[in-house]
Parts: structure tokens; sequence; C-alpha cells
């Protein structure tokens, strides 16, 4: 075996002639990372802004996605057409009445941490509500309501007096609104009409299954067990459903009606909750803010 050259023997090129190689390459091969990335806790490691764990900053973390002011409640009296007299063209909207609707009380951020405002629809005899609920409405001044929702709002501007109504000219024309209500109830349903299967076979051997959902796990190999969530037959629909981004087509403040475009959800005579639409600009109204601060409008959202 010949002898092996040493190191002073071997000549390289110059150094502009050489590769220009990275000089953090790894040559080692291997399946995992040398350098996998460590999870931190703080999360700094994306240069993220250390989030606080207080009430103040996580209202300030909601500050943009919180409206200016209350919503409203009406309820969903059916659907109709409204012809536009510029194009001519037929625009379906959905009728919703505002009937009675009244501010009753404040949620305040000293006493529960964060602001709202009750807000009561309706009218119920004082014999069917219970005596905690009149002496609530009592102390306020306000008629029993047959319906009680909160709205929250971003700062104190926007809590209205106590007592004030709240009519369908609330709303302006044009505006966006997000409206929600509990959808149709179907009862309890098959995996069919409810998650949309396709079903057993129609004929070779099945034998009066032909709507059953079939196989609901493995035996062995997931532990014997149905998994959570599993898509079964169960109770459909009775679920509140947000619209959002509806547009409001024609407001009737002497008869308190609003006419939304399209349809929401929700059978005819139940509780629509009306509120300006996060992923639009506020709209440019003064009504229902104390001051004469300016909203802000948030159409990056």
């Amino acid at each position: 075996m010949p002898p092996r050259p040493t190191s002073s023997l071997i000549q390289l090129p110059p150094a502009f002639l050489l590769p220009q190689l990275p000089l953090n390459h790894s040559t080692t091969r291997c399946i995992r990372s040398l350098t996998p990335p460590r999870p931190n806790r703080f999360n700094r490691s994306q240069n993220l802004p250390l989030l606080e764990s207080t009430t103040a900053a996580a209202l300030q973390r909601k500050v943009y996605t919180t409206p200016l002011r209350t919503g409203a409640l009406g309820i969903k009296k059916g659907m109709t057409a409204i012809y536009d007299t510029e194009t001519g063209r037929r625009h379906a909207c959905t009728v919703v009445q505002m009937d009675r609707v009244q501010v009753v009380a404040h949620k305040t951020r000293k006493r529960n941490g964060y602001y709202a405002v009750q807000v009561g629809s309706g009218w119920k005899h004082p014999s069917n509500v219970t005596r905690p609920q009149l002496g609530h409405f009592a102390q306020h001044g306000v008629s029993p309501k047959r319906h009680l929702v909160e709205f929250k709002v971003r700062d104190e501007q926007g809590l209205l007096g106590i007592g004030e109504m709240i009519g369908a000219s609330w709303f302006k024309e044009g505006q966006f609104v997000d409206a929600r209500a509990n959808c149709r109830g179907m009862g309890f349903a098959g995996g069919m009409k409810r998650h949309g299967f396709s079903g057993q076979p129609a004929s070779h051997g099945v034998s009066l299954t032909h709507r059953a959902m079939g196989s609901a796990g493995q035996s062995q190999g997931g532990g014997s067990r149905v998994y959570p969530g599993k898509k079964m037959a169960g109770r459909m629909g009775g679920q509140q459903v947000t619209v959002q981004n509806v547009k409001v087509l024609k407001v009737d403040d002497a008869n308190g009606l609003v006419m939304l475009n399209g349809c929401i959800a929700g059978p005819d005579g139940c509780l629509v909750k009306l509120q300006d639409a996060l992923k639009k600009p506020w709209p440019d109204m003064q009504a229902g803010r104390r001051g004469t601060v300016e909203p802000l409008a948030v159409g990056s959202i």
C-alpha cells in the first residue's frame, strides 16, 4: 500500500477559485433536526407582544371588535319584497318589528368588569313574572318585559339612560347589521338529514336499514370506543345563528319596522337581536353615544 501523502504536499487553488459554501451548513444526515424549535410558554420567540392577564388588558384587546353602541330587539314577522324605484329590481327582505324596546339596566366596568346595556322588549303581565324580576324592574322604574338581552359596548359613552326607548330609527337605511336568532328546530333527526349521509344501498342484501347510519367506530384499533364529536343522529337545529353584514333596506319608525335584505335565521315570531356589523365600518351616527366623540371606523377587520 503506497504511503499517504502529507497535508503539506497538497496544494489548494486560490481562494477566489474555491466554491463558496455556506458556513452554517451541517453535513450530518439524520431524520430529526439537530436544532428543533423549543416551545416558549411566554410567547416571545416570534417577537409577539406579551399577553397580559389583567382584565384591563383583555378589554384593550377587544376594543376594536366591541360595538360603540347598544343593539336592539325585534320580532321576525316574515318576508316580503321591495322594488327599487330607480332600477326596478326586486329585493327580497325580512320584516323585523320592534315592540317597546327599552333600556332596563347597565353593566359597568367598576361593578361587573365590562360595559353593557340590558335591553328589554315587549310586555309581560306582573302575575307571570317572578318576584326577583319584579323587584329588578321596579328598581329601575321599567314595566315588566317579555325579553331581556344584554349588549356589550366599548366604553361608558355607549351606555344609554335607563328607561330610554329604542325605536326603528335606531338604524338608518343603507347600514349593515348583524342579525342573531335561534334557527328553526327540527327535533330528533337521523344521520342523513342532520349530516347529509348517503345512507345504505337501496337493494342487494340491505334489509330495513336503508337510512341507517352504519358503523359508529372501530373495535380494537381505535380503543373499542366511539370518538367524541362523532356525527350521529340527534337533535337538529334550535341553536343561535348569526347572519353577518345584513343591509338595512328600509326603516319605518312610525310602525317600528326594519326591512333587512335577504333572509335571516329563525321562524316567524322568533326574537331577533340586531346590532351594528362588526366587519363593516361603524355607522356615522351620534345617537346612542354620550358626548361628541367621533366613531372609529373598523373597516379592516
